[in-house]
């Protein structure tokens, strides 16, 4: 088989066979089709998308392209959920996520990826924990999700390889909001992992891969209808990403947000919103709760209580972190030498913000990617995020940049000033959690 012939035929607006799409996931995986190929049928498949059909064969291909996970011989008492973000700015929900759940009797393999396009990647975050062995081995990875309760990681070798090579080729080829591409990433590499069940987090706004709710939904309605039939029980919520997710953006200040958070220090209401809700969907895809208002009162408890800040800290120096990394976050996190107020250039109320932009300059202080092996500087960011509604003025910034040296602190606070919109009215409040689909 020739695969300019493949992807001459997507090109061409037909549907993939079987074996053509086995041929590519195997391409994929032993890197017999090159790069730029690999583009190119992406690049097709993008502007004449995919059948639910071809989907789902896309899915199941590259979840057997490597080890399938089987917890049987862990004995867990109770049940396998897991939770995945189509990504945005500020997306730190993970970190809070995975604890809470687990400290209310999930267990939560959680398998993360690196930035894609404006958003940050989890796994990316990750690397700013001096130690944390971010790609296990599955034996490793089985036991501390057996003894902690989640474990958070990025893709091992051997889980759902061709969808890592994918991840990365798309990341820099303008193909990352393909419904159907994002369909079989997300699922292949869940399938992989053994899941009871999964909740979808698809976001929708300036600051996500979907526009609009109507986008969000197509997106959602093909995981949740293409799960369904695989036999995991998947529900999604749509929520809103038309600004800041919580008060950081960046990598290591991300993460000393969330232990803020688990440690009762500071919950913005927004992140806060979204991470209950989350839980709670959870909890009730497990089976853990029957209704959504009781999951969500567990959700709060485990956190009021200090339980998930316990699960959070185990998994850290399970996974080789430092064992006091919780208390004393801030001697281990990597810190910006340049930290400066972003002043807006005139006073007003903050009525809108284009998180692409925002995203954008994030990527100029070294902390997303433009090529698939760029290095990140983990350290930069902006903390201090002014949400929408606050009234900006001289003692009021849009945030503090944490950057390498003055210029790039300058340029980042300039398209940072671009992205905010100033008023003189409050906007309209947005609910958070805009719908809730299921497939039961």
């Amino acid at each position: 088989m020739l695969f300019v012939d493949v992807i001459r035929k997507k090109r061409d607006g037909h549907e993939l066979s079987q074996e053509e799409i086995q041929y590519f996931v195997n391409g994929l995986s032993d890197s017999s089709i090159p790069a730029e190929q690999v583009s190119a049928l992406a690049m097709a498949i993008f502007l004449n998308a995919m059948t639910f059909a071809e989907a789902g064969m896309l899915t199941r291909a590259m979840a057997a392209s490597g080890t399938m996970l089987d917890w049987k011989d862990q004995h867990l008492d109770g049940p396998i959920v897991d939770k995945h973000s189509t990504g945005g700015i500020g997306d730190k929900v993970s970190f809070l996520l995975a604890p809470i759940a687990a400290a209310c009797g999930c267990y939560v393999p959680m398998i993360s990826g690196r930035g894609l396009g404006h958003g940050g990647g989890t796994l990316d975050k990750i690397g700013a924990i001096p130690g944390y062995e971010a790609i296990p081995s599955a034996a490793l990875f089985k036991k501390v999700v057996k003894d902690v309760g989640c474990a958070i990681i990025g893709q091992t070798r051997d889980l759902a390889p061709a969808d890592r090579r994918l991840y990365s080729i798309r990341d820099v080829t303008a193909t990352v909001e393909s419904v159907p591409l994002i369909t079989a990433s997300i699922l292949s590499k869940k399938m992989a992992a053994g899941l009871d069940g999964l909740v979808m987090d698809i976001k929708f706004g300036t600051g996500a891969f979907m526009s609009d709710a109507d986008e969000a939904e197509t997106l959602a309605s093909s995981i949740v209808g293409t799960a369904a039939a695989s036999g995991m029980k998947t529900h999604a919520l749509l929520t809103d990403m038309n600004e800041n997710l919580g008060r950081t953006a960046g990598n290591a200040v991300e993460v000393r947000e969330s232990v803020q958070y688990l440690a009762g220090d500071f919950r913005d209401a927004r992140l806060d919103e979204v991470t209950l809700g989350l839980v709670a969907e959870m909890l009730v895809v497990g089976g853990i709760e029957n209704d959504r208002e009781n999951a969500r009162k567990r959700a709060e408890q485990a956190v009021a209580s200090g339980r998930a800040a316990e699960v959070f800290a185990h998994m850290v120096t399970a996974l080789g972190g430092p064992a006091d990394f919780f208390d004393n976050y801030d001697r281990y996190l990597p810190a910006a030498p340049v930290v400066k107020p972003v002043f807006a250039e005139q006073s007003g109320i903050l009525v809108a913000v284009d998180g692409r932009k925002f995203g954008n300059a994030i990527i100029e202080l070294g902390g997303g990617r433009r090529k698939v092996d760029d290095e990140l500087d983990l350290s930069v960011g902006f903390v201090d995020v002014a949400p929408i509604g606050t009234t900006i003025d001289n003692n009021t910034p849009l945030a503090l940049v944490h950057a390498a040296n003055d210029e790039t602190a300058a340029l980042a606070s300039q398209m940072l000033r671009a992205a905010c919109v100033l008023g003189e009215s409050p906007p309209t409040n947005r609910p958070v959690i805009y719908r809730i689909l299921d497939a039961d």
